[in-house]
């Protein structure tokens, strides 16, 4: 099995690397996909319709999120469906694509990253009602 290399010192070359490139933290505010290269996977709270300018911005900048939209939901329903609305039409027009999660997450992607979605058969047979 190789090794991590979690418990060993570094070489003399790994700490020479080191110090040329230093790797950007994923916390880091102002990172940009183009400056580093990499598309980071983040999991943010919706807790108001100001939060939408941030989360765009984070798409623009090639990162997945994972929405979670219950803090918005508690203080107002409609504030929530406005905030999908807008992101829809946000994901429709960089070319990205969103999709719910469960009932309380929604899954924001940038442009050439797709939300696999399984295709079920349609039934023909009446749906029951509670009446």
């Amino acid at each position: 099995m190789p090794s991590l290399g979690i418990f060993r010192k570094p070489k003399k070359e790994d700490e020479q690397k080191m110090e040329e490139k230093p790797e950007a933290t994923p916390s880091e505010p102002s990172e940009n996909k183009e400056a580093n290269g990499k598309t980071y996977l983040k999991a943010m709270p919706l807790r108001d319709l100001s939060d939408l300018e941030t989360i765009k911005e984070e798409v623009n900048n090639g990162n997945i999120l994972i929405l979670r939209i219950t803090p918005l939901a508690n203080k107002s329903i409609e504030d929530v469906k406005q905030a999908v609305n807008d992101l829809y039409a946000f994901a429709e027009s960089i070319s990205g694509d969103i999709a719910r999660l469960g009932e309380e997450r929604i899954v924001l992607c940038p442009p050439k990253i797709r939300i696999w979605r399984e295709k079920t058969p349609v039934k023909n047979e009446p749906v029951p009602t509670a009446a």
